[in-house]
């Protein structure tokens, strides 16, 4: 466990694994922090050297003043990549944390060995009418002292958090179709079939990204990482330890073969 400083904020990470291992950075979703991958590192710490970070704002990285943007926020994971991995790695992200990977991937194509995207946007039109709500009170409230449990920032700051995480995901991203036509990294786009994010965009999504795989895990939600973490971590494994597999009656995909 370490913090950095990238760019504005002083960031904490942790690395797991040791060895010669290919590095994977997991970027975990709004609201929370890099915890919620704790039940899932057996999946990846014997094959790879995995990296989680706290995003600003969040765990155990403190909050900066202003509002968000998945724009600042890729900046942090690019200059995490420079600093600290030093080079390319995988990048998997859930839901926020799939649309900084995104960027990250437009930006710097150089640094993602290959991309996953789990229940990710690349407009922010993608999420389901009245899905980007308020929690109640119980929620929040269990949440703030979740969020206080590790947070420099303490516990009631999280409301605060949250509204910034809220006005976020009703403005951006803002990409187009022809915008993921950029991404180079081999990707895999994943969702639930009762997401948040429109089925419908999720496949534009896969759709727009040359290179890429799909898999709608099925009696899962916007948090299929948490209701089925096996199937969907995985695919997640298999994917990046493994090469395409041949098909035998492609089409898509028959016009790079």
């Amino acid at each position: 466990m370490a913090n950095i400083q990238l760019n504005d904020v002083t960031t904490w990470y942790d690395v797991h694994g040791e060895g010669d291992g290919e590095p994977v950075l997991l970027l975990h979703s709004g609201f929370v922090d890099s915890r919620m991958f704790t039940p899932v590192l057996p999946f990846f710490v014997g094959d790879f050297r995995v990296y989680t970070v706290d995003r600003r704002g969040h765990g155990r990285t403190p909050d900066v003043e202003g509002p968000y943007s998945y724009e600042t926020m890729a900046d942090d994971v690019i200059a995490f990549l420079d600093k600290v991995v030093g080079g390319p790695a995988h990048l998997v992200g859930h839901s926020d944390g799939a649309d900084v990977a995104l960027l990250v991937a437009l930006k710097r194509p150089d640094l993602v060995r290959r991309l996953v995207l789990i229940s990710g946007l690349f407009h922010y039109d993608g999420n389901l009418p009245g899905t980007l709500v308020d929690f109640d009170e119980q929620t929040q409230s269990r949440m703030s002292a979740r969020h206080g449990e590790v947070s420099p920032d303490g516990e009631e700051h999280f409301p605060v958090i949250a509204r910034k995480v809220l006005e976020l995901a009703a403005t951006e991203p803002t990409l187009t179709s022809e915008d993921l036509r950029a991404v180079t990294a081999r990707t895999l786009v994943m969702g639930g079939d009762d997401d948040t994010v429109s089925l419908e965009h999720t496949i534009a999504l896969y759709r727009g990204i040359p290179d890429s795989e799909l898999a709608i895990v099925p009696g899962t939600s916007h948090l299929l990482v948490l209701e089925k973490p096996d199937a969907v971590y995985s695919l997640v494994a298999e994917f990046l330890t493994a090469q395409p597999t041949p098909t035998f009656m492609p089409v898509r995909r028959a016009t790079s073969a």
